[in-house]
């Protein structure tokens, strides 16, 4: 069975949505997912360097103009919506929205493009779109989880954070088991719908192409996959804005103290 030639529907969307893995069971790593996504922070990385150490204050090019809405865009977000003071904030908002929205971005490549090169150089299996595999988009999701852990204690101390998950919603000592119960449950909620809903969005799109792929005729593939490409580039720029601004709120969140 080949990429361009499956024996049947259910193969090729079978092919398609295995990844190139090492190991086995739960500690298998996805190389095409990481792969993608580490080449895709390093361009993010080198075209903000490129700019940031060629920038003009005279009249600036395109891509600097680009880059310099980017960044004004996601400075006001994370103004208007982390109430603190924190070097980290802007940095990190820039870097998840930018990274995200190249790691969505893959999804418009035709879908057998570079999984046909790469059977061509031996690889047996090739998934491009790191955040329609659940292992990235939840990596990510643990990270942020960890801040908030991280910045609850920075901002709030042992003494904030005991508090917050044992007199709230209930304000009294005696219902301190059942709001622990209610506030470990919120907590993780966070990572975990944060994470699953980047890798639903994602994954249901990139299901969609290779559903077009498979079941229309190679020549007339262009009536919905087109229109649903135009679509589809509304959502991977909003599923990397909602995952930045989420971000930016559990961050808030945790940073806030009675004073405020």
């Amino acid at each position: 069975m080949t990429i361009s030639s499956p024996s049947s529907p259910q193969e090729y969307i079978k092919h398609h949505l295995h990844s190139l893995q090492f190991g086995e069971g739960f500690w298998a790593f996805n190389l095409d997912s990481l792969f993608f996504s580490i080449l895709l922070g390093v361009i993010f990385l080198s075209i903000f360097h490129r700019v940031a150490h060629k920038a003009t204050t005279g009249v600036p090019g395109k891509l600097q103009c680009a880059v310099e809405m980017i960044i004004e865009f996601v400075d006001k977000t994370v103004k208007d919506m982390f109430s603190g003071q924190n070097k980290l904030i802007a940095p990190l908002a820039l870097t998840i929205f930018v990274w995200v929205f190249l790691m969505n971005l893959m999804d418009l490549l035709p879908i057998d493009f570079l999984p046909y090169i790469s059977q061509q150089l031996g690889l047996p299996y090739l998934r491009v779109v790191p955040t329609a595999d659940v292992s990235i988009t939840m990596s990510m999701a643990i990270g942020v989880f960890l801040l908030i852990i991280i910045y609850t204690f920075k901002y709030k101390g042992v003494k904030g954070f005991i508090k917050d998950y044992t007199l709230h919603p209930f304000n009294h000592w005696a219902f301190a088991p059942i709001n622990l119960l209610l506030e470990t449950v919120s907590l993780l909620s966070k990572p975990i719908s944060l994470g699953l809903r980047l890798f639903g969005n994602m994954y249901a799109g990139e299901l969609i192409f290779i559903l077009i792929a498979a079941l229309i005729p190679w020549w007339s593939q262009w009536v919905l996959s087109l229109p649903w490409a135009i679509f589809h580039i509304l959502i991977i720029t909003l599923q990397a804005f909602i995952f930045m601004v989420l971000t930016i709120v559990y961050l808030s969140m945790a940073s806030e103290t009675e004073d405020h």
